[in-house]
């Protein structure tokens, strides 16, 4: 099992514990720190649907409250094969800023369908700077 495979399947567990009473739709992400270590994360939803937590931005602040600064890689796990998640434009500027240079993301479904590969960067072309949460 490769880094990214395996990062997904740590997205694909969270996943479960998704709270999504509104929109059904559960989504996992876990991010690897430059350290090797992985933080999880899954989307939280709220009645005042704009106050709700995407997954990766849960995963996210776990990984800076454990005190990692730099990403390396990231899964996200939910909806079907045909149209996995992708991290929201918010969450891409979000990662953009703890990112190392050519950070991998991974997406898949919540099941075991194919896992699709990019470059975090490619998601999002110009982002504002960053630098690693330094």
């Amino acid at each position: 099992m490769d880094d990214l495979t395996d990062l997904v399947a740590h997205a694909r567990h969270v996943r479960a514990r998704a709270y999504a009473p509104y929109s059904r739709y559960a989504v996992g992400a876990a991010i690897r720190a430059d350290d090797g270590s992985i933080h999880v994360g899954c989307n939280v939803e709220n009645a005042a649907y704009p106050e709700g937590l995407c997954a990766e931005a849960v995963a996210l602040g776990a990984m800076v409250a454990a005190g990692r600064r730099r990403l390396v890689a990231v899964a996200v796990a939910g909806g079907d094969a045909e149209t996995p998640p992708t991290p929201c434009g918010g969450c891409r500027q979000k990662l953009m800023e703890f990112a190392a240079p050519g950070a991998e993301v991974a997406v898949a479904d919540g099941e075991n369908g194919p896992i699709r590969r990019m470059r975090l960067d490619a998601l999002l072309p110009g982002a504002f700077g960053g630098g690693g949460g330094e």
